[in-house]
């Protein structure tokens, strides 16, 4: 019976079987790692390593940072190893940091290195509770109302090298908190969100749960008072683990099992563990708020944004941020926006400068990951940056549909895929457009399909000055207020039009959803040249992208992916 059981379970539930990663560590010491089965590399990723078996000798080592705190020591130190091993190092989406291009005869002395000093690797990949993350400002600005920290080094404790969970769960889960009223960026992503609320007149949280990068995370129904949110999470630890799915490897993520059971099931489970009745939901305390270059804190100091290049940092800049923070005594922190920000600043002023306009834009690893083509935080070039600086708005970039730049989250997301569907070009980027994510409304629908890279920036271009003339105070509203009115093909067809006819005509305010029919003649109304291939949407936007995107002859904005050679 537990043989036929095992075969139904999904393949790394199959080796959690026969052996626990924490027994399977005690091997560690012993491994080659020029020689790694597939067993191996599952068992590895619950201690911070990443390898597959395409690129057999070369390794991704990503550190867990809780709530993106780290001092200036551990910073340096950091940067230290990167330059002694010629590591590449890049700044994650959840505010830890990952180095890549660690090879197989250096990995042991370096995986080692990287775990003292209060830093660790541990349940950074695999099915574990992964880096928790919380607003940048947590406990420091105006906007501040609880410090989660605490919190977060309660939970991450608890999990952390507990022979129990240690990537024993049925899948990862992603974890967000924030006791700040405005935050630099959403956590509605999260499987869980721990958002500030107000009941009566105490703070604590409304718990959503459900969200990955496709997904919005849902509310529960939930308030928790402040001390009651380790007792909450652990008892929802305790519930994945005995209850999520570990059949199909598709179906096992958070989001699923609240499709299978419902909510009112799960909560029931929940509540058996946490033991006591829960309380229903508070009033959300969030509002939108644009963040400058430098701000004020709660003690009079000043926090400063350092613009990373799209989430890389060289040894040079982390050790003139690391020398910085120490001589003018502040601290360090890194935000989920793949940005650092010192805090504790006694004047608004820094002796160098961000080497790139990308306080809004999250990019992906791209091809340092084995799952992207383009190297995406390359590929940035495509986009008017100085556009999108200037408005604020959120883009998110990713290397695949996986979807670690969060491109479903963010006001603009891209997927970097290849397409042979326009002539010699082969590099181009899905578009989606128009996500409610702050307060947690709904994802962001698709654009385009696909944009050759050499038409991008026109394109993003013109979705930025649509947006401009709309006179709305943010992307999200002008979603709210005019992009969401109409249908994902309607929207397209428009700004495929404009692009046509080299205009910039905007789409009129709607009071309410529109029909079919009233956007067909809205657009025959708006555009003198408008027709229907066979009075189908979807085959007119087909019809036009390859009429507008074709390229004919080579490509000259085409660059072949870069191959990386191992030398060593």
């Amino acid at each position: 019976m537990a043989e036929e059981l095992e075969k139904k379970l999904n393949k790394r539930e199959q080796y959690k079987a026969r052996m626990k990663p924490y027994d399977y560590f005690a091997e560690f010491d012993t491994l080659d790692f020029n020689s790694l089965g597939e067993g191996d590399r599952y068992y590895l990723q619950d201690f911070g390593i990443f390898n597959t078996d395409f690129l057999e000798d070369e390794f991704t080592v990503r550190l867990r940072n809780g709530g993106g705190r780290i001092s200036h020591q551990q910073f340096s130190y950091i940067a230290d190893i990167v330059e002694e091993y010629d590591l590449t190092l890049v700044i994650t989406a959840r505010g830890g940091f990952q180095l890549h291009d660690v090879y197989a005869d250096d990995l042991k002395e370096i995986w080692h290195k990287l775990n003292t000093n209060s830093l660790t690797t541990w349940q950074s990949f695999g099915d574990n509770i992964r880096n928790i993350v919380t607003d940048v400002y947590d406990g420091a600005n105006q906007y501040a109302h609880l410090e989660v920290h605490p919190l977060i080094e309660q939970m991450q404790d608890y999990i952390l090298k507990n022979p129990k969970y240690v990537g024993m769960l049925p899948r990862r889960v992603s974890i967000g908190i924030s006791g700040n009223s405005a935050n630099v960026s959403s956590f509605f992503a999260n499987d869980i969100y721990f958002a500030l609320a107000k009941k009566g007149d105490r703070y604590g949280f409304n718990v959503y749960m459900g969200g990955k990068n496709t997904e919005i995370a849902q509310d529960t129904g939930i308030f928790l008072e402040y001390e009651e949110v380790f007792e909450f999470f652990k008892a929802f630890v305790s519930t994945f683990y005995k209850h999520g799915s570990r059949f199909s490897r598709s179906k096992t993520r958070l989001y699923y099992m609240i499709q299978d059971l419902g909510f009112p099931k799960l909560l029931e489970l929940l509540q058996q563990e946490f033991q006591k009745p829960f309380q229903s939901s508070g009033e959300m305390q969030l509002q939108d708020v644009v963040f400058e270059e430098f701000e004020e804190l709660k003690d009079g100091t000043y926090a400063y944004c350092y613009q990373s290049d799209f989430g890389r940092l060289s040894v040079k800049e982390m050790r003139e941020l690391a020398s910085f923070a120490e001589k003018s005594q502040a601290s360090l922190r890194i935000g989920i926006d793949q940005n650092i920000y010192i805090l504790g600043l006694k004047q608004k002023a820094v002796p160098f400068s961000s080497p790139a306009l990308s306080s809004t834009i999250v990019a992906c690893a791209g091809n340092l990951c084995p799952y992207a083509v383009w190297s995406i935080k390359d590929e940035t070039s495509y986009l008017p940056l100085e556009m999108i600086y200037k408005n604020r708005i959120k883009v998110g970039f990713s290397g695949c549909a996986k979807g670690c730049g969060r491109h479903r989250h963010t006001d603009i997301g891209l997927i970097g895929l290849k397409t042979n569907n326009f002539g010699a070009t082969d590099g181009g980027a899905r578009v989606f457009i128009g996500a409610e994510h702050d307060h947690g409304q709904s994802v962001a629908r698709q654009l385009f399909s696909m944009v050759p890279f050499v038409h991008l920036k026109k394109t993003i271009t013109l979705v930025v000055k649509l947006y401009e003339q709309s006179r709305c105070t943010n992307f999200q509203l002008y979603a709210h207020q005019i992009l969401n009115r109409y249908s994902e093909d309607f929207v397209a067809l428009w700004h495929l039009y404009n692009l046509k006819n080299n205009t910039t005509l905007s789409l009129p305010l709607q009071e309410k959803n529109i029909t079919p029919q009233e956007e067909q003649v809205l657009l025959k109304e708006s555009f003198h040249n408008f027709t229907l291939v066979e009075d189908d949407f979807k085959k007119s936007i087909s019809a036009l992208v390859k009429e507008l995107w074709t390229v004919e002859g080579e490509d000259p904005h085409y660059k072949p992916p870069i191959k990386r050679v191992n030398f060593r």
